[in-house]
């Protein structure tokens, strides 16, 4: 164990070390930051001359949206405020492009500054904010005693309101399609969805969602729910609904996700239906679980899967995007020994409070700083949205399940490299997924891009479909046809390129909503029609345990 955690901190050692080596490689040309100075100080000046005439003109209106209200431009003071900070800012964005290094160094120096320059935004600060201080001075205070109560409801609860949780309750208004939960392990439930058909495709459909958060994001409402929106389809649906996770599993690795949840869960809904082949869905990591379940079944002889849909979901992590600041020896070092399996004081946790952090800093202006004028500054309550109700609702990961994943996928990339991954006792091959694969990406995603989405292209062999939609990570899925919003791309000819430049420039975007194409794509692998059941599970064996939601999703981070 002593000679373990040596090397541990041997290998972190060396590779803050190699850190620090890069950090002392960076520099500004001279010529570059010349520039820079002059055209900050020419633009510096026609703000002050601006100022000082503020009255005899009308004020320029300031484009970003933290000082659209009209308060920002009441008095000489706050316009200049605003100007020299949105001036202030564009210069340090530009200074950080003019640096010369380590691509990996720039990109994080590039994204440090742009927190910073976001962080100190005059907006967010009460003594700069002139809407928040008329606010203050029409309500006689109130808006700053409701500021503080806000705050301090926060601080207790462990992070910034981004909508009124008060107004959701899983199973009540959100997570509401009916259903029964079929089994359950300690790892996961499965819940079976109660047919909306007189009849169902005799091959049953899995969804694996993503296990850093909760499942219902596939079903907020019934107007927005791809859940119920499958069902009615006429497929008899199965969902794994992850358990929130303890200090019961904390030991539980990348093999116990596979094994004993992807597998079981599909073996479980094999044994349930008698089907001999199911189709399957992953979302997110939830689609890197199951394509690795596949690949261990796969060694293993076994083909389970009549298709497999995998939407915004890595499976080659070769262009991790914003992402792959954070990912390095170091950083994963670091998680190996505090969070990890060899950790000096035993497996931990990784809250789920820290993943739901980090993505929110992700775009702070949207998901942070927007939250702390509003709620703190300004005193107001953020109205009810579901979506967002589910993304502060987080879960946690065992750490050496996370520390794993980290490692062999985002910083070694070893599920696209034939036999360097072992899960389970089987050397793993894509090249065995010899079956069809429906992908999907999201045009803005900044978590899976819309260029790793479609990587999958080239790594797994049967005849794929690939789908491109516009807006994000969530948005982008979550876009029912009935809202009759965004669009989405395919590409007629069926040939994909080496690259999604080369792929959109053969593609059609069409208006709406990408799921009518995956129905379409689905039914044709989905069977016959036979007469749905009349109830959940099969027997005594797995029989009807408790109505869905069932109970894992309601475990608080």
């Amino acid at each position: 164990m002593g000679a373990q955690a040596q090397a541990h901190a041997d290998a972190f050692g060396s590779a803050v070390g190699e850190i620090w080596k890069s950090m002392s490689g960076l520099s500004v040309p001279a010529d570059g930051l010349s520039r820079l100075q002059a055209d900050y100080l020419k633009e510096a000046t026609e703000v002050w001359n601006a100022s000082l005439h503020a009255g005899e003109a009308e004020a320029p209106k300031l484009a970003d949206r933290r000082f659209a209200a009209k308060d920002w431009l009441g008095t000489p003071a706050s316009a200049f405020t605003a100007q020299m900070y949105l001036l202030n800012a564009r210069t340090m964005m530009q200074m950080a492009e003019q640096v010369q290094g380590e691509p990996k160094t720039k990109a994080r120096v590039r994204f440090a500054v742009q927190q910073w320059i976001d962080a100190v935004s005059p907006s967010n600060f009460l003594a700069l904010n002139p809407e928040a201080q008329r606010k203050a001075l029409e309500t006689k205070g109130e808006s700053l005693s409701q500021g503080l109560q806000h705050l301090w409801h926060d601080v207790q609860q462990g992070h910034v309101s981004q909508t009124d949780e008060s107004v959701f309750e899983v199973g009540k208004n959100v997570a509401t399609t009916e259903g029964s939960v079929v089994f359950e392990n300690e790892l996961f439930q499965l819940i079976e969805y109660k047919p909306l058909t007189a009849k169902v495709h005799d091959k049953p459909m899995l969804f694996v969602p993503p296990c850093i958060n909760k499942y219902y994001i596939l079903d907020l409402q019934p107007t927005n729910s791809l859940i119920r929106y499958t069902v009615e389809q006429g497929h008899r649906l199965f969902v794994v609904s992850w358990r929130n996770a303890d200090d019961s599993v904390v030991a539980k690795t990348w093999d116990n996700y596979i094994e004993d949840a992807a597998i079981r869960a599909i073996n479980v809904v094999q044994e349930i239906t008698g089907a001999p082949t199911i189709n399957t869905l992953g979302f997110c990591v939830g689609g890197t679980i199951l394509a690795t379940a596949l690949g261990v079944l796969a060694a293993r002889g076994e083909q389970p899967a009549a298709s497999v849909t995998l939407l915004t979901t890595f499976v080659d992590f070769a262009d991790t995007g914003v992402l792959d600041l954070f990912i390095d020896e170091a950083m994963v070092q670091m998680r190996e020994m505090t969070l990890g399996a060899d950790s000096p004081k035993g497996p931990a946790l990784l809250k789920g409070q820290e993943l739901a952090t980090t993505f929110s800093f992700l775009r702070p202006n949207d998901l942070v700083w927007n939250y702390v004028v509003g709620n703190y500054l300004k005193g107001e309550t953020p109205p009810p949205f579901d979506l967002l109700y589910w993304n502060s609702d987080s879960t946690n990961l065992p750490g050496p399940f996370y520390a794993w994943y980290l490692r062999n996928f985002y910083l070694e990339n070893k599920l696209v490299k034939p036999g360097a991954l072992t899960v389970c006792g089987e050397k793993l091959d894509l090249n065995n997924l010899d079956l069809p694969v429906y992908i999907y990406g999201s045009r803005e995603d900044h978590i899976v891009p819309a260029t790793a989405a479609y990587a999958s292209t080239q790594v797994l062999p049967g005849k794929k479909r690939f789908v491109m939609g516009a807006s994000g990570h969530i948005a982008g899925v979550i876009n029912p046809p009935a809202k009759g919003k965004r669009s989405h791309w395919i590409r007629a000819d069926g040939k994909f390129p080496g690259t999604l430049d080369e792929w959109l420039a053969g593609s059609t975007e069409h208006p709406g909503s990408w799921w009518t194409d995956w129905s379409g794509w689905l039914k044709g692998h989905a069977g016959r029609q036979i007469a749905a059941p009349k109830g959940y599970g099969k027997g005594t064996r797995f029989k009807a345990i408790e109505p869905a939601p069932g109970s894992y999703v309601k475990q608080k981070a």
